[in-house]
């Protein structure tokens, strides 16, 4: 037996802070208490000095898609890149979107995705299930998932041709969804519409990367919003409402809640973070493509989504992780619609929110709420992660709030030459990993191996 004490470091949760020492047996905490109320270093194998540190449990990102076909490519971060990449920032746990295929089947895509993580992931990893063929086999198999540990179906208003789904059929398989209490997440644009201003765009001679952004304005995804709220409300299902980019889908989001809905909202870092203001000219924006887009700062968009996250508003702040290359980008110039959409942000999560602690916009057991504990919540993953009480896995976190250092392409450890936070100052840093008790990074190097991370079946949401 491996005995592991964590030594007088200040443990943050989501309830609270304070002076504590943490003792693991093997894989799993089994004590929190206050130094020199216990006798655990006697029995300590091996001691962690966390002094001037934080103690905080593994990050949980929901929102990740390694290795994942789109636009004619693939994103550059496969289940090992990508999920030491994670470790590195924080982030123990990823749920990933695994895919179904035209005219697949549901299984068969969650069969295909565990292939390419099993033996490869660096961190324990669980998956979602993209629905993008509603049909009514896949209806039928729908009940299939919960056995094989998937608890949420992913459906789209966007991509009209790839994985668009008109009103009936999401509202067939929300109430499919609700029978099985699986949870349904949704990419919520008004893409039939979307695509209409795109083709204009391009007609014009519009086909600059901005193009991307200003063709998907905020209206179009409150629409969204305001639609899948309703059909949930008649489905009777529960409904988180994906990487949220503006206060107008922000907004229609939380009124559904405000009714009673069980309607849960996740933004990312990148719409807390990056604006359409701090975009290059030209050709440069296109490392910026995401969808949702970018939004104007100067219409309030950042800082609603800023205020939602410290007041439980949003419930999840994930990082919807799809990063392509330079040269993956460049496919379109010229045309602005056949740019990959995405950007990577799974190794910054914590460091960006840790930005706001130290800017005031959040606290920071607010900061391990929204980053640990109700994700693990929402996922069906809580208590075994995304917290630091007895017989919980022990991912833990030692974070040095002091530690500046700069973002860049060069020194990051995402598979793709470059970054939309290039040059970025933040305070903060992690220094230290453990990942179900063994040491996976150490002094900011990661020591673990591919293959640590383990597939997590997955239960219901528990987030209240």
């Amino acid at each position: 037996m491996t005995r592991t004490l964590i030594h007088g470091g200040t443990v943050v949760t989501a309830d609270g802070s304070s002076v504590a020492d943490v003792a693991i047996e093997d894989e799993r905490i089994v004590g929190v208490a206050v130094p020199g109320t216990h006798d655990w270093a006697g029995t300590a194998t091996r001691t962690l000095d966390a002094t001037d540190r934080y103690v905080l449990p593994g990050a949980v990102d929901i929102h990740t898609h390694m290795e994942l076909p789109v636009s004619g490519t693939v994103s550059a971060d496969d289940f090992e890149t990508g999920t030491r990449a994670a470790l590195l920032g924080g982030t123990t746990t990823i749920v990933d979107y695994a895919g179904q295929e035209r005219a697949g089947g549901l299984v068969e895509g969650v069969e295909r995705w565990q292939a390419r993580a099993e033996g490869r992931a660096c961190a324990d990893y669980g998956f979602h299930l993209m629905v993008t063929d509603v049909r009514p086999d896949t209806l039928d198999e729908l009940s299939v998932l919960p056995t094989v540990g998937v608890s949420s179906i992913k459906l789209f208003t966007a991509y009209p041709g790839t994985n668009y789904s008109d009103d009936g059929r999401i509202l067939q398989a929300m109430q499919r969804a609700a029978d099985l209490d699986v949870m349904v997440m949704m990419h919520a644009e008004n893409g039939i519409a979307i695509d209409v201003l795109r083709a204009e765009a391009i007609t014009r001679g519009d086909t600059d990367p901005i193009h991307h952004l200003l063709t998907r304005p905020a209206s179009l995804e409150a629409e969204a919003v305001e639609r899948v709220v309703r059909l949930a409300e008649v489905a009777g299902c529960e409904l988180t409402i994906v990487h949220i980019s503006s206060a107008d889908a922000l907004r229609a989001a939380v009124e559904g809640r405000d009714r009673g809905l069980p309607v849960f909202s996740e933004t990312c870092p990148q719409y807390l973070t990056l604006a359409i203001e701090d975009l290059p000219d030209g050709f440069d924006a296109a490392r910026y493509v995401c969808s949702p887009p970018l939004r104007w700062r100067r219409d309030g968009h950042q800082q609603a989504l800023w205020d939602a996250v410290a007041t439980r508003r949003v419930d999840a702040v994930a990082t919807d992780h799809c990063p392509f290359t330079w040269e993956q980008k460049q496919v379109g110039r010229g045309d602005f619609t056949r740019i990959p959409n995405g950007v990577g942000s799974v190794e910054h999560r914590l460091d960006l929110l840790h930005q706001g602690v130290v800017d005031g916009r959040l606290t920071l057991e607010r900061m391990v709420e929204v980053c640990s504990t109700d994700p693990a919540r929402l996922a069906g993953l809580h208590p075994r992660k995304g917290s630091l009480t007895p017989g919980a896995d022990a991912d833990v976190v030692i974070y040095d709030p002091t530690a500046r250092h700069r973002l860049s392409a060069d020194t990051h450890h995402m598979a793709t030459d470059i970054s939309v936070y290039d040059g970025l100052e933040v305070t903060g840093h992690t220094e230290t990993v453990l990942l179900r008790g063994h040491v996976v990074v150490e002094r900011g190097v990661h020591v673990g191996h591919a293959g640590d991370g383990q597939y997590l079946p997955r239960g219901p949401n528990s987030r209240s």
